[in-house]
């Protein structure tokens, strides 16, 4: 379950509306763009969507079904006349595009780098960008801080999970989860809500989350991801 793929030449590399009308785009690079990073192997799907944000900001998601990630946010978005960067911010190997939309904006063209691998990526214009907003983590009850540990059956393979959970000065909460098993990979926790005694997780760099019921000390509930449900429960760690 956790992140133990590598991406480019491994091959892992309330919705809001952004953009303008259908018929009507710029050269700039606004829209919702569909293609693929050409690998060794095989071409590997992605869609992007940028928009302004502000005077002068940019906002934008990538998805790659084949990873499982949806509308992953990206982040360092430069835009400088037709030449365009992002980034994914907290993947392995730091992933960065680079590339220019062509003069009828119809194509945004370019390099693929991460972990010293560059490949080449090219991105059709195929309509408006429609941008999830990332719902906010919320504070957590005192119960729910600290360390936990989980064991995942996935497949016949037992995976040693530890949840680690607390609330930020600031407000609202983070965290991350680390896979004992599989190199003790920690992977960052995206959202984190609770409502009574339900937590609800969202881990975007690997699409998974988690669901789950506190109660009598434990938290009982279900890991999602790739399209399987398999029951997952914590207990606190021993010191």
């Amino acid at each position: 379950m956790a992140d133990n793929r590598t991406w480019a030449g491994g091959v892992m590399v309330t919705a809001v509306l952004f953009g303008a009308p259908a018929g009507a785009w710029a050269a700039g690079p606004a829209g919702q763009w569909n293609g693929a990073i050409q690998t060794p192997s095989q071409e590997l799907q992605v869609e992007v969507h940028l928009a302004a944000k502000g005077a002068d900001g940019w906002i934008g998601t990538i998805t790659i079904p084949a990873q499982g990630l949806r509308a992953f946010p990206l982040s360092s978005i430069e835009i400088q006349g037709n030449e365009v960067s992002f980034a994914m911010k907290g993947i392995p190997g730091d992933p960065l595009f680079k590339g220019t939309v062509s003069n009828d904006g119809a194509t945004l063209a370019g390099d693929f780098a991460q972990g010293g691998t560059r490949l080449s990526f090219q991105l059709k214009r195929t309509g408006e960008a429609v941008i999830a907003e990332v719902p906010r983590s919320t504070a957590i009850a005192k119960e729910l801080e600290g360390t936990w540990q989980g064991s995942l059956n996935a497949g016949g393979q037992v995976l040693r999970l530890e949840l680690r959970l607390s609330n930020r000065p600031e407000g609202g909460a983070s965290g991350s989860m680390v896979s004992v098993d599989q190199g003790g990979v920690e992977i960052p926790i995206g959202t984190i809500t609770q409502t009574a005694s339900r937590l609800e997780l969202r881990l975007p760099t690997i699409g998974g989350t988690y669901s789950g019921e506190l109660k009598e000390g434990r938290l009982t509930g279900e890991w999602t991801q790739g399209g399987a449900t398999l029951p997952l429960v914590f207990t606190r760690a021993k010191p």
